[in-house]
């Protein structure tokens, strides 16, 4: 049959099977003519049912630029599926859906909320239009250009990699070849010493068959001396001296028989754990986009302390004890929360002294980092996350109030991972919006009694929260439970941190402990005790850089530094 046939034919089987069918309706959002059969697809997909089909009259003038029609945008929503972006928001210049305009942009006054569809005369542009076109033709151009120096430099990182993989089996070949000759040496001197001592042994071989002979010999004298008495006297007197002489020599032996192995090898054990503790044989160094160096993660065995020192973190004008909740590092700076007076302390490492401080509105909790320049603090009593600058001087920015308590609070990808104190953990977006709360494993058995605080390790791929009755719970970082570990060390489980090496430490506040855990949560051991001066802890964090532990404890005005190795 031919086209003419038809006034409309199916755009769908026309540009997709080169089949010539009769069109029934035309669909606005797919800017397309539909014939009996398509049309039932939309009908039949969820995903297309809400689309405006019109009869094929309406159609041919919808087409046409002269149509009167009302316009509608297809576009869906990233944050709330399913709902289409037809409000504009003149404060932020940006169009959403309907809910996050209930949600997001409560503030925004009503005046500046406009319908997409309703006011697409005064909002749209022609020239808006082609400005942003060209823009986008430009942008497009300089992105094919950077995707082009990113293979470039993907192909200059291989082969980076193979060269620095190289130098590492040349540094190993080199090692080797100085621990072989060190092992020459060693077997050297082995041998060496060996042939002194046979050499000793055989002179005290050739002295006891002297001794024997000489012996024998004065034993024949002495009976061939019977009848003549002088004689006799003469060859006794000879005898006494050499049985003297004899029984020196064989107690001297005597002696030597209950020694040790006269020979032996002593592996040099400072060598043995100067090796053990190496994270890799050199330093590996790669540039991210915004200028942070990797660092060769290994993980160690159990840490020793090295050092122990203490910071009176204490103002002047502090009206009550104190009680330090969570700390961070920043640029050899510590930050921590003081509960009760109502402060953000910064700590200069340097000099050993508060800085910075910053008045909050409630006792602060726990406390991290969000982004480069900016710390979250959670309100436990007013259930909010209060955001603070901390740049030059700390000020106080935006909130967030949520509907229940706010102890412990971590931050990965954009997102704020927050503990009740409770039963539960709840992942938010930086808006708080809620994404997902975390309650019970697989089976439905809940997995926190009273959760504390948050940490991921550095992949961001494992994340360990402190419970206080059940100990370390371990999940993936998508929030899947893995584990829970615990034990009598671990008595009252409430701070956590990672030292990016692959190990976690967790304070025991019941026990007066800091024990330390792989990322599998199985218990390598335990790093810090009562008798090493801690008392009451309640938070933790890792200086890696420079290997310090830095504790802060209840209702004391001093942070514990701990230099580990």
């Amino acid at each position: 049959m031919s086209e003419e046939s038809f006034d409309f034919t199916c755009t769908t089987c026309e540009e997709n099977y080169n089949r010539i069918v009769e069109a029934v309706r035309y669909c606005i959002e797919c800017s397309g003519y539909c014939c009996q059969s398509c049309t039932d697809t939309h009908n039949a997909f969820p995903a297309l049912r809400n689309h405006n089909l019109l009869d094929v009259s309406q159609g041919s003038q919808a087409g046409n630029q002269q149509s009167s029609l009302p316009e509608f945008p297809t576009e869906k929503c990233s944050l709330h599926k399913g709902k289409i972006l037809d409000v504009y928001c003149g404060v932020h210049d940006d169009v959403v859906c309907s809910t996050c305009i209930a949600t997001s942009h409560k503030s925004c006054p009503e005046n500046s909320i406009y319908s997409v569809p309703d006011m697409i005369d005064t909002l749209y542009r022609l020239d808006d239009t082609k400005r942003i076109n060209r823009q986008l033709k430009e942008l497009t151009v300089s992105m094919k250009s950077i995707s082009k120096s990113k293979d470039e430099k993907l192909e200059a990182l291989k082969g980076a990699k193979n060269e620095a993989i190289e130098k590492v089996e040349l540094f190993e070949k080199a090692l080797k070849s100085m621990i072989g000759r060190a092992a020459e040496d060693s077997k050297s001197e082995i041998i060496a010493t060996y042939h002194e001592l046979e050499n000793d042994i055989l002179q005290d071989t050739h002295h006891v068959d002297t001794v024997g002979d000489e012996l024998q010999q004065l034993e024949g004298k002495l009976r061939r001396s019977e009848g003549n008495r002088a004689q006799r006297f003469v060859c006794s007197k000879q005898a006494e001296k050499k049985l003297a002489e004899a029984e020196k020599f064989k107690v001297k032996q005597d002696k030597r028989s209950n020694e040790d192995v006269p020979l032996s090898f002593t592996p040099n054990q400072s060598v043995l754990n100067y090796v053990k503790g190496l994270h890799g044989i050199g330093q590996v160094k790669g540039l991210h986009g915004i200028g942070q160096e990797t660092v060769s993660r290994k993980k160690v065995d159990l840490y020793r302390i090295r050092r122990h020192t203490e910071i009176n973190i204490g103002m002047t004008d502090d009206i009550r004890t104190h009680h330090f909740y969570g700390c961070i590092t920043q640029d050899n700076k510590l930050i921590v929360t003081d509960g009760f007076n109502r402060k953000l302390k910064r700590i200069n490492l340097e000099t050993m002294t508060v800085e910075d401080y910053c008045k909050l509105d409630d006792n602060p909790h726990d406390i991290c980092r969000t982004r480069d320049k900016e710390a979250a603090v959670t309100y436990f009593k007013s259930n909010t996350i209060q955001f603070i600058s901390i740049h030059h001087k700390m000020s106080l920015t935006g909130q967030i109030k949520l509907p229940h308590d706010c102890y412990g609070i971590s931050s990965k990808n954009e997102k704020l991972y927050v503990t009740n104190h409770g039963y539960s953990i709840y992942v938010y977006d930086m808006t708080g919006t809620l994404l997902n709360t975390i309650t019970g494993d697989n089976a439905g058995l809940s997995l926190f009694s009273s959760s504390r605080h948050i940490t991921f390790n550095e992949n961001g791929d494992k994340m360990f929260v402190g419970d206080w009755n059940k100990g370390l719970v371990c999940f993936d970082g998508d929030g899947n439970y893995l584990s829970t570990s615990s034990d009598n060390d671990l008595n009252g489980a409430d701070g956590v941190c990672a030292d990016g090496y692959g190990n976690i430490f967790v304070i025991a506040h019941g026990s007066n402990k800091i024990v330390q855990y792989d990322e599998d949560g199985k218990k390598i051991g335990v790093i810090v005790r009562q008798k090493n001066r801690l008392y009451d802890p309640r938070s933790v964090c890792f200086d890696q850089e420079l290997k310090r532990l830095f504790v802060t404890l209840t209702a004391r005005n001093v942070v514990k530094i701990y230099e580990l190795e």
